[in-house]
């Protein structure tokens, strides 16, 4: 249904229908959204919990055309492309007006807070900021030195049981909810092989880093993670830069990452070999 220039809809391919131009036109930016609906068109509206997506487009001028787009796959926060403070005050008061309950919201730095605010405005929740996060994108892959002992695989069924263990202690250390089950997620992982493992000379998983699936040229590096007794040896950047060289291949001319502005050493590794910074973006949870 269309009121004040938001179009809701609960349907995948009606949304795409209306935003697939839009987020194509700056694939940088809207990484997050194009890679959530992808997922959903390839793996089904179940993919990240038992409640439907929800979708809404800011329409152009009132025609057909999007101009800012959000997207919300329970129990995950609300996710916005760029909007200006009035557009996120209009939002907030027409998802609260229709009884949403929201936890949080994901977008860039500007956009999260001004909707972070009109959200407290209209509904008296709290808001805190939770993670404050940096986007990537590749230049000159540079290999990092020195070379770390070891080289990369790619995972296969025999590591089902160690990347779904990986993909919770993944999400426990980043402190966020993992929003599908692990053996799924592994699953899918080792069917579409996109999940890279460095193994240590002797054998030894010590590292992993996937890839997004492809969609309007990029991709995004996703799920880094190295187990805490094996840190601090090159692991981590090793599998990064591995991952990062094999995307070309998956189509992608553009790659792409997300880092943990409280995380240091991961901003200054992946700088080291070459990514470079684009925007900030930044999480609110709702109280």
């Amino acid at each position: 249904m269309a009121s004040d220039g938001w179009y809701l809809t609960a349907d995948l391919d009606d949304f795409l229908a209306r935003a697939r131009q839009f987020l194509h036109s700056r694939p940088v930016q809207h990484t997050v959204p194009l890679t959530v609906t992808e997922n959903l068109r390839t793996a089904g509206a179940g993919l990240y919990g038992d409640r439907p997506p929800e979708f809404g487009v800011l329409r152009e001028g009132g025609g057909p055309g999007a101009r800012a787009v959000f997207i919300r796959t329970p129990p995950h926060p609300l996710t916005l492309t760029a909007l200006t403070a009035r557009d996120a005050d209009d939002l907030a008061d027409r998802l609260a007006g229709a009884g949403h309950e929201l936890p949080g919201v994901n977008a860039d730095r500007d956009t999260a807070a001004a909707f972070a605010v009109a959200w407290q405005r209209r509904t008296g929740t709290g808001a805190v900021l939770a993670r404050r996060m940096r986007l990537y994108r590749l230049g000159e892959l540079t290999a990092p030195r020195p070379a770390t002992p070891g080289h990369a695989r790619t995972a296969d069924g025999s590591d089902r049981e160690l990347l779904g263990r990986w993909f919770g202690e993944f999400h426990t250390a980043i402190g966020e909810r993992a929003g599908q089950r692990a053996e799924d997620w592994a699953d899918r992982r080792i069917r579409r092989g996109d999940v890279l493992l460095w193994q240590t000379p002797d054998g030894t998983p010590a590292a992993m880093a996937g890839l997004s699936p492809e969609v309007a040229g990029q991709v995004r590096v996703l799920g880094v993670y190295t187990p805490a007794h094996l840190r601090g040896r090159g692991y981590a950047g090793a599998v990064t830069a591995q991952v990062s060289r094999s995307a070309p291949a998956a189509g992608a001319t553009e790659v792409l990452l997300f880092t943990d502005l409280a995380n240091p050493t991961s901003n200054s590794l992946y700088q080291r070999i070459g990514y470079r910074p684009v925007s900030d973006f930044a999480r609110y949870d709702f109280a």
